[in-house]
């Protein structure tokens, strides 16, 4: 019971994590556009520019991810730890991995950036981030 729930709150405190990201960029789009909903330019020049600009914003978006399930323990199966890792087009993101144990679960988080980290990586942290590595 206490392992699902530790799951239970990671994969809420990524949720949320995510969702924050996500309304922080939505906020600055729309203060960049100057309010709500504006109609997009007529010209070829205008397009280009709202073009350019999405494009700019996309690079941030954590939309390179990949999850690698395994037994951290012998005695443990089920394939209950992972690793998730959550990145961007430059490889700046998220590893987050619960190891789950008999009696416990820990869960952890590291940062990486360029694709890499200045945390020692587990083999499954490495794997999850070569999997999402395009």
């Amino acid at each position: 019971m206490e392992i699902a729930l530790a799951s239970l709150a990671t994969l809420l405190a990524a949720a949320a994590l995510l969702g924050a990201l996500r309304g922080a960029r939505t906020d600055s789009a729309r203060r960049r556009s100057g309010g709500g909903e504006e109609a997009l330019p007529e010209d070829v020049h205008g397009l280009r520019q709202e073009v350019a600009a999405l494009r700019a914003e996309a690079k941030g978006a954590l939309k390179h991810l990949a999850v690698v399930r395994y037994d951290a323990f012998g005695d443990v199966g089920g394939h209950l730890s992972w690793s998730v890792a959550l990145l961007d087009d430059q490889g700046h993101g998220v590893v987050l991995t619960s190891i789950h144990g008999r009696s416990e679960a820990r869960t952890y988080a590291k940062n990486i950036s360029s694709w890499g980290s200045e945390q020692q990586l587990s083999p499954e942290e490495e794997e999850a981030l070569a999997h999402a590595r395009p």
